[in-house]
């Protein structure tokens, strides 16, 4: 079987999403020390969703559940993957370009549909104008889309994985510019959008062309396999549509209270970080592992894969759940309380931010969870799952918004995670020993947890004894560098103590994959 370096994979993407995530960090900084919570950001969240919303139901959920595996069991056949990559390649361009059209000419329907607290104000019209600058990415990102699916079906990560990069590193001195020159900062912020996706593309394609598959634009092919590709792609692109319509209708509940789409935009990307860094990570290298090696009829390595899959999502992800219930207000206001954001959007944000922890575990396992089915082009299960979890969804937000508010999505949000998770775990059952957690994982998942609970215990006092630090400008900075510091050191060295983690099962784990 051609190999896949499973941990190495999952180093290289998370390091890369890692760098991603913090730059993105800074993005955020800056947008809500110049913007500020109010109209204006309100309005650029909801814009920016929609590109955001519709490439994930034609790129990521569509292609990363049905182009992905195909594309790798033909190329670990040697059956005309590229042609394949080719027909695909062109569906996908001449698809999107008709979206794009289409959005562009009913952009005023698309905000009232998404964002229907805005009408009646001025965030509508403003919402309009900013959609239109910025819908056009997406026909950049699910093309970029497919040529990283390609570069992580033949095991090449970096540069697909770097990719994302691009748009913080454009959107970072646009942001300081624009304020420095006294512009319209949020017009520089927009216009930073489509040039990123430009670049985006043009990194991934010079990149696969590099990897020795060339991929050229022409009329597009009707072909069997992309009849078959098309059937498998409908139920996930409908799946991860059922996702989106989970976004859009905490949107439009929190669209009621002005300002509230800023804060749970805020709160996102915080807890985005360990999602973006680990679960994102693990679902992009599983699944073409997992796709080759059932096809190569290597069930016990699929298990393995799998197994550390699930050790590596659990160890990292369960301290940064922790520490978004302990600590959230000392991160949001030491990450985002300066320039326009205030000590009553702090709170705000850190609220939300604590709610959204107790879901970051059942985030990261649908991400774990879902190549069980993918990798065997089973689509179907994952939609049906995921239209209940809208129901949960839907019925929680309008439901909780009379007595929460605002707080009503982010709570919906978690709990429909988790029963999204408790599905795709009973379904995968069927799967047998392959979808089933090893002996080693299972005798560690309590040492992680035990690991976890004393951070934190650690966390909770240290913040009580310092405090005080995070009132002071000059010192808040420290507080939190300490906080952190005691919390990572008291987690690793119960972690140690209990055998939740060595670090030799890095090492070891790394031969095997190879």
């Amino acid at each position: 079987m051609k190999p896949i370096r499973l941990i190495r994979g999952f180093l290289t993407v998370g390091f890369w999403t890692l760098a991603s995530r913090i730059l993105g960090f800074v993005r955020e900084i800056l947008i809500l020390n110049y913007i500020g919570p109010g109209s204006t950001l309100d309005a650029f969240v909801a814009a920016f969703r929609l590109p955001n919303m519709f490439r994930r139901f034609f790129a990521e959920g569509a292609f990363n559940a049905a182009f992905v595996p195909m594309f790798s069991k033909k190329y670990e056949a040697d059956d005309a993957a590229q042609k394949f990559a080719n027909d695909a390649f062109n569906l996908l361009a001449a698809s999107v370009l008709g979206l794009t059209a289409l959005a562009m000419i009913f952009m005023p329907a698309l905000v009232w549909a998404t964002a229907e607290g805005f009408s009646g104000d001025e965030r509508f019209d403003m919402t309009v104008g900013f959609g239109r600058i910025v819908f056009p990415y997406i026909l950049f990102m699910s093309l970029a889309a497919l040529f990283s699916g390609v570069l992580n079906a033949t095991g090449r990560f970096a540069v697909a994985a770097a990719a994302p990069v691009l748009l913080n590193i454009i959107a970072v001195p646009a942001l300081i510019i624009g304020a420095a020159v006294g512009g319209d900062v949020v017009m520089w912020l927009l216009w930073t959008i489509p040039i990123a996706g430009v670049a985006q593309l043009t990194l991934v394609w010079v990149a696969t062309v590099r990897a020795g598959i060339t991929i050229r634009p022409s009329l597009p092919r009707w072909t069997p396999d992309m009849s078959r590709m098309l059937r498998i792609a409908v139920p996930a692109a409908l799946a991860s549509g059922v996702m989106q319509i989970n976004l859009v209708v905490g949107q439009i509940v929190a669209s009621s209270t002005p300002g509230a789409v800023s804060w749970l935009f805020a709160a996102d990307r915080l807890y985005q970080l360990p999602l973006g860094v680990v679960g994102i990570a693990v679902g992009i290298v599983l699944l073409p592992d997992l796709s080759r090696r059932l096809k190569a009829g290597d069930n016990d390595g699929a298990r393995h894969a799998f197994s550390r899959a699930g050790e590596f999502s659990l160890f990292l992800t369960l301290p940064c759940a922790v520490a978004f219930l302990v600590i959230p207000l000392p991160m949001v206001s030491v990450l985002y309380e300066r320039g326009a954001t205030t000590a009553d959007d702090s709170a705000a944000i850190a609220v939300a931010l604590a709610i959204y922890g107790l879901g970051l575990p059942a985030f990261v396992l649908q991400k774990l969870l879902q190549p069980l089915f993918f990798a065997r082009e089973d689509t179907k299960s994952p939609f049906r799952y995921a239209m209940v979890a809208m129901v949960v969804n839907a019925a929680l937000a309008f439901g909780l918004e009379p007595y929460i508010e605002w707080l009503a999505p982010a709570v919906a949000a978690s709990v429909a995670a988790w029963i999204m998770v408790l599905q795709l775990a009973i379904g995968a059952r069927r799967y047998g020993e392959v979808a089933r957690f090893d002996a080693r994982l299972r005798s560690r998942v309590w040492r992680i947890c035990l690991s976890a609970a004393l951070m934190a215990a650690a966390l909770y006092a240290t913040a009580l004894i310092i405090g005080p630090w995070f009132g002071l400008a000059g010192w808040r900075y420290i507080a939190l560098l300490i906080l952190i510091g005691i919390g990572v050191i008291v987690y690793f060295a119960a972690s140690s103590v209990t055998g939740a983690f060595r670090f030799s099962d890095i090492r070891n784990a790394a031969k095997r994959s190879q």
